[in-house]
């Protein structure tokens, strides 16, 4: 019998198996291709799908974020906060993301995916119920906030993928 695990871990294993060919070929200046100047870039939507995981994964684990105990927010060295994802950044915030090299968006995201994985391996029926953000009514539990994780990486994966198309057309 397939468990609420097994199906989550194939979903995160989708997008981690899908991230690093949207990037493949590309070139620094394309990672940080907007196509228009209040569009988010190919980098910008994978660092922030990759934190809002990071993030949301720890939480659910009660454990430390890649970004912060892997050393991965001195590596990318951003103008933001250890603790800023993204979400709800304006443009300003956006063009200041200045990370165009792949290799270090593909290393942050396997060591969250590392840590994601490990996250769901601990997790059991009475862990998925477990209360995880009570600023939401109803409270948010483990597995609505991963079910959340989900749908929101792979929207952000399949923008990155059309936006690596539009800068790939634009040349």
């Amino acid at each position: 019998m397939t468990s609420a695990t097994d199906i989550l871990r194939d979903a995160f294993e989708r997008v981690h198996d899908d991230l690093p060919e949207i990037l493949s070929g590309l070139t620094s200046e394309e990672v940080l291709w907007r196509p228009d100047p209040d569009a988010n870039s190919i980098g910008w939507l994978i660092w922030h799908l990759s934190r809002i995981q990071d993030d949301h994964l720890a939480g659910v684990g009660g454990v430390e974020q890649a970004w912060i105990g892997g050393g991965w927010c001195g590596r990318f060295g951003l103008p933001f906060d250890e603790h800023d994802h993204g979400y709800g950044h304006s443009s300003e915030q956006v063009g200041a993301f200045s990370v165009g090299d792949a290799d270090l968006l593909v290393g942050y995201h396997d060591a969250v995916h590392h840590l994601t994985m490990e996250v769901l391996a601990g997790l059991d029926d009475a862990g998925y119920e477990r209360i995880v953000d009570d600023r939401w009514d109803p409270p948010v539990t483990a597995a609505v906030r991963l079910v959340s994780v989900v749908n929101d990486i792979s929207q952000h994966l399949g923008q990155a993928a059309y936006v690596a198309g539009l800068a790939e057309r634009s040349e």
